[in-house]
Order: structure tokens, then C-alpha cells, then sequence
């Protein structure tokens, strides 16, 4: 069934527009760049205009929940999603999984060496840059893999949460925090940091990107949804350093 809507969704893509629309897209921080390069060729192709919200995806989810106009919602984990399916924010049968991803340790561009979570021992006054642990999906993977480690409470004093995974990559290439636990993804934006060890996909749940039109988006919503799909976007993802999710 999901092949057959996506296919379906593809050819849609192709088709000329009757009137132009402007399409609100709720995106997880993390797809800053790759899906503005989505945003623009569709743009571009239909003439339909992209808005794109970036944010933490538990703020984005919440905001939908209480009624935002996104069409659109591309969200960094399943869990979020699903809360948006229980309380039917969703179109049925839109939604689905499109990308992967990984975490990474990262310091400032001028830290000398090499590190791992394992080895990590902060020094006074170093900070540990996570997004938010309890809400954000980037800072849920990275506590799970820390506790699977059993580093939480040692590294707990020295971490510092922020509202989304972006803004704590950025802590690190400001200086503000010597370390941080981003998606491997980030790094690509940003030259002030360096990977200093990437993080094993055994220690966290699997990171997953789902995308679903909700029950307010229209025919330019499935477009554009359908345009996620297509060569153009598979490739600006996988160059960005995304993985595909078949289904």
C-alpha cells in the first residue's frame, strides 16, 4: 500500500499545478540545507512557494498538537510521530520513514586528539553540549547511548542542554562548551568543529526520520511530500550525509 502512495505521490509531482500554493513545512533542525535544496527545485518545478519551520521535533510535534498550520511535518523520531498519529493530526496513510542518521562526538575545530565517550573526562569548567535529553530526539540518542555506557552521572555536572541539536553544535564552534554530541550530519555545516569519535549505532535506538501530510495540508502538501521522494532529494540527503530508508 505504501508503495503504491508513493508512487502515487511521485507522479503527482510531475503534474503542472492548478493555482499556486504556499506549503508550511515542520522540519527537525537537523535537515537545515539538504531540505532547503529540496524546498527550492520544488519551488522551482511547480511553482508552489516552500515555508520551512525548523525546530527541536518534540517542539514542532506540540505545536501541530495545538493546532500550527503546517502542512507538512518531517520529524527526527518515530516516537513523535506517533504521538501526532494518536491524536489524528495526521492524513491516514501519509505517513511513512524516509531517512537515517548517526551521532557524533565533536569538539572545536582546534582541539588536538582524539577522544571517545568511554575516555571522556571533561576538566573544570568544560562543557558537554546536548540537546535537550528529555524531549529533543538528538539528546534522547545521545542520554541512551551515555547511559548505555554508564558515563551519564559521571559526565552529568558538565553537560549543558540546548533547545535543539543545532544550537548545540553551535555551543561547540563558539567555544562555549569544549564537547558535544550532535548527528553526524551537522558537522557538514559547520568548519569551527571536528568529529572527535562517532558513536556506535548499538548504544541508542535506531534514528529515524518519518514524514507525514497533516490533516491540514492540501494538494500541494502531497507534492511536495511526494518530492521527498524524488532523485533530486534522495541525492541532496545522501550527500549530506542522510541514509534512505527503504520500505
Amino acid at each position: 500500500m505504501r508503495r503504491v502512495l508513493l508512487s502515487w505521490l511521485l507522479c503527482a509531482v510531475l503534474a503542472v499545478p492548478a493555482r499556486a500554493e504556499d506549503v508550511l513545512v515542520f522540519a527537525a533542525a537537523s535537515l537545515a540545507g539538504p531540505l532547503d535544496q529540496v524546498a527550492e527545485a520544488f519551488e522551482a518545478e511547480t511553482g508552489h512557494s516552500v515555508t520551512i519551520s525548523y525546530g527541536g521535533s518534540s517542539t514542532l510535534a506540540r505545536q501541530i498538537e495545538a493546532g500550527a498550520p503546517a502542512d507538512v511535518v518531517l520529524l527526527a523520531n518515530e516516537a513523535w510521530m506517533d504521538h501526532l498519529e494518536r491524536v489524528g493530526a495526521l492524513q491516514i496513510g501519509t505517513r511513512h520513514t524516509l531517512l537515517s542518521n548517526s551521532l557524533v562526538l565533536i569538539g572545536n575545530a582546534s582541539e588536538a586528539g582524539e577522544t571517545t565517550l568511554e575516555d571522556l573526562r571533561p576538566g573544570p569548567g568544560d562543557r558537554l553540549a546536548l540537546a535537550l535529553t528529555e524531549v529533543v530526539p538528538a539528546g534522547i540518542y545521545a542520554r541512551a547511548a551515555l547511559d548505555t555506557l554508564g558515563r551519564w552521572e559521571a559526565l552529568r555536572p558538565a553537560i549543558v542542554e540546548t533547545d535543539n541539536v543545532r544550537a548545540a553544535l553551535q555551543l561547540v564552534a563558539l567555544g562555549a562548551a569544549r564537547y558535544g554530541i550532535v548527528y553526524a550530519t551537522d558537522v557538514g555545516v559547520e568548519p569551527r568543529v571536528r568529529i572527535l569519535a562517532e558513536i556506535p549505532d548499538t548504544l541508542h535506538p535506531p534514528i529515524r526520520y518519518p514524514v507525514a501530510v497533516t490533516v491540514s495540508g492540501g494538494e500541494a502538501a502531497f507534492r511536495f511530500a511526494g518530492a521527498l521522494a524524488s532523485l533530486l532529494a534522495r541525492n541532496a540527503f545522501t550527500e549530506a550525509g542522510f541514509g534512505l530508508v527503504e520500505e
